[in-house]
């Protein structure tokens, strides 16, 4: 039995001292929270800075202490083993709990460095000698960075690191040597990262199905300067309905957002184990231009995949329509205000002018970030609601794993204008994690298969050299677009979507040997693409009972022949319809 983590967004509206008993109210409650928060931010700030030089990277890179010990997994406990303190200022008291969550956020800020920096080094010994025109390099040379590179770095970070590295190039006339001579320092958030904490710090518990109480520590003043300074506070909970009873909970982090307390919860819950094989009924889905998700069930019989033939479609025309005219307003709004700015900067503060445009330029800006804000809460809404969708469907026809596109081979290429804005828009990795974490609670595997190819060739000759063509849709026979193909091989006419999904699920269940598991993320790929020639399962209908009794009556009280509902009147105000009927 296995667990799965999640993140409960909560917030704590006030608070009780404890050893008073004073109410403190949410405008206080931000208040001192905000003070903590920004203690442990400027520690970890100061911490990553000092540490941010080649040689203090590579001594946290071999993971070895200065004792000759393996680094811990827990980052304050690594860092204090190589060495690396932090001491608040002069006159600050600061406990050594606060401590540890400012190092284990610092320890986590220069582990992620550790990956941007592996990237870097590995794109700058191979950019010398590539072609600036990407589309211009060789299969060889890429396969050589991939060697270079850790597993499961997408296209994406590739094409950005080099665009960041050659800009390096174009500014300085040589390639960076390190990663800290690319970038500076990263910004560290202002939150208290109370996971490296104990019960000296605070204390969580359960008070009931929808409730908890966090007791923690906060200082009274914004530079506290000995222990009476600092004082437990009783922060009452409500947890969401998406947290279960039977779930754990788990350390949280406070920071402020917004005037609010937020409490960013996890909790596990108990799930079964998805095996990554073995698997006889699939669901796969295709990401579409036009249809978000586009699916298809399968089933592995002797070697073969069978289909039903029903294709199953999520529609988000409408969602997809309110989206697109958010990111145009959106857009507008930016043009605007870059537009003012420019003007500001013309201006001196004594032109009267300046305080207008000043105030014009700050409206613009609030009502850029509630659009931005607004897209970004539909695109979480539209990534849940289509996960839930897909796992529901694998859900009730029996499937025990869901096979998706791999994402690292999906760009927004290749296209204009419109259908590019509207392919980089989509949510289809908020979607992928979404459908992973639904999954997993109905013991349900999530495998991606490879993407080349499943669009263009025919899902029933099956060997990946029947190209698809173009053709119109049977409801639009006047327009020829990318919706609707056929197969000149097999005579197959079918929506183009839907042909990948059974592309994808043939891959899937044909080539399940070779599924792998990612050893840090735990996600679940398959790198080789196994062709093979889908088939439609027959359906065999039961007949009604009207058509049972039709039948009987024909058959059994009507000589053969002489049904007069076969026999055409010879007479009567229908005669010209049983006639007409009768020739056809």
């Amino acid at each position: 039995m296995s667990k799965l983590t999640a993140t409960a967004p909560c917030t704590a509206h006030a608070a009780v001292v404890e050893q008073s008993g004073e109410i403190v109210s949410q405008a206080l409650l931000v208040q001192r929270v905000a003070w903590l928060a920004g203690l442990a931010r400027d520690l970890t700030a100061r911490l990553v800075a000092e540490r941010w030089n080649p040689a203090d990277l590579d001594a946290l890179a071999c993971g070895v202490g200065l004792d000759g010990r393996a680094l811990p997994s827990k980052g304050w406990m690594a860092l204090r083993r190589l060495g690396w303190a932090v001491a608040p200022a002069a006159g600050v008291h600061v406990c050594d709990r606060v401590l540890r969550c400012a190092q284990e956020q610092a320890a986590r800020a220069l582990r992620l460095a550790l990956h941007r920096r592996t990237l870097v080094a590995a794109i700058a010994a191979i950019a010398a000698t590539w072609p600036a025109d990407a589309r211009k390099r060789t299969g060889a040379e890429w396969q050589a960075l991939r060697k270079m590179l850790p597993d499961g770095v997408s296209p994406a970070e590739i094409r950005n690191r080099t665009r960041q590295i050659r800009a390096y190039r174009d500014e300085h006339g040589a390639l960076p040597a390190d990663l800290t001579d690319l970038e500076e320092p990263p910004n560290i958030a202002a939150q208290i990262v109370l996971a490296a904490a104990d019960r000296q710090l605070l204390t969580l518990e359960r008070t009931g199905e929808d409730s908890a109480r966090l007791r923690v520590r906060l200082p009274l003043a914004e530079s506290p300067a000995s222990g009476r300074d600092w004082a437990w506070h009783v922060l009452p909970i409500t947890l969401p309905p998406t947290v279960p009873p039977q779930a754990k909970l788990c350390t949280p982090t406070l920071r402020v957002s917004k005037g609010r307390v937020r409490v960013d919860l996890p909790f596990q819950t108990p799930i079964g184990f998805a095996p990554a094989t073995g698997h006889v009924v699939a669901c796969g889905f295709d990401w579409g231009l036009n249809t978000l998700l586009t699916g298809a069930t399968g089933r592995l019989t002797g070697g073969r995949v069978l289909c039903d033939g029903r294709p199953l479609t999520y529609d988000a025309t409408g969602i997809s329509a309110k989206l697109h005219r958010l990111r145009t307003e959106r857009e507008h709004l930016a043009a605007k205000h870059e537009h003012l700015e420019r003007l500001l900067a013309r201006l001196t503060p004594a032109d009267p002018r300046h305080a207008k445009l000043a105030a014009a330029c700050e409206v613009l800006g609030v009502e850029h970030e509630r659009v931005c804000a607004r897209i970004r809460h539909l695109n979480k809404a539209l990534a849940w609601s289509a996960a839930r969708w897909a796992v529901d469907q694998a859900a009730a026809a029996g499937a025990t794993v869901v096979y998706l596109e791999d994402l690292a081979t999906l760009e927004a290429r290749g296209r204009r204008g419109r259908a590019n804005a509207r392919l980089s828009g989509q949510v289809r990795g908020q979607i992928a994690e979404a459908i992973r974490h639904l999954a997993a609670k109905h013991t349900i595997a999530v495998v991606t298969v490879p993407a080349r190819g499943t669009s263009k060739y025919c899902p029933r000759c099956g060997t990946g050299t029947s190209a698809l063509q173009h053709c119109p849709a049977p409801d639009r026979l006047t327009e020829k677009g990318w919706a609707w193909a056929s197969c000149p091989a097999c005579g197959l006419s079918c929506d183009r979507d839907w042909a990948a999904a059974e592309r994808i699920v043939s891959r899937g269940l044909l080539g399940q040997q070779a599924t792998r598991t990612h050893r840090t993320t735990g996600e679940r790929t398959i790198g080789t693409a196994v062709e093979g020639n889908i088939a439609r399962a027959r359906r065999t209908r039961k007949p009604t009972r009207a058509a049972r009794r039709a039948r009987r009556t024909r058959t059994d009280l009507h000589p053969r022949g002489t049904d007069p509902r076969t026999v055409p009147p010879r007479n009567g105000p229908h005669a010209h319809r049983a006639t007409r009927s009768t020739t056809r």
